[in-house]
């Protein structure tokens, strides 16, 4: 099946007409993709970049709650706070750029 075409899914599901802003090089692109007839119309190729990036979010879901199973469950506020100073560039990362003062440097896969 071409990208967008119709499939079961998208003939029985109710869709709802959106403005959209695109960069003039990826709406072209697309027109030339629905002339090649590689997909059906702009819009059939939209819903299936948005379906797939809806399956891509939600499997990115799963791996982040199997991730944490295994590393101690979610962070704790601590973990968070000091996870978000790193991100913003602040705090002791030591000579050799790791940080060194860590909530729980005696077992990182833990929460503490």
């Amino acid at each position: 099946m071409a990208i967008g075409m119709a499939d079961d899914y998208d003939r029985y599901v109710r869709t709802v007409k959106v403005t959209v802003t695109l960069p003039e090089e990826q709406l072209a692109a697309i027109r030339a993709l629905v002339e090649k007839g590689h997909t059906s119309s702009v819009s059939g190729f939209v819903q299936h970049a948005v379906r797939i990036s809806l399956n891509d979010v939600a499997g990115w879901a799963a791996e982040l709650a199997a991730a944490l199973a295994e590393t101690g469950g979610p962070l704790t506020d601590e973990e968070r706070a000091w996870a978000d100073d790193v991100l913003a560039g602040g705090g002791d990362r030591g000579a050799a750029g790791a940080r060194t003062d860590s909530p729980n440097t005696s077992n990182p896969g833990s929460a503490a």
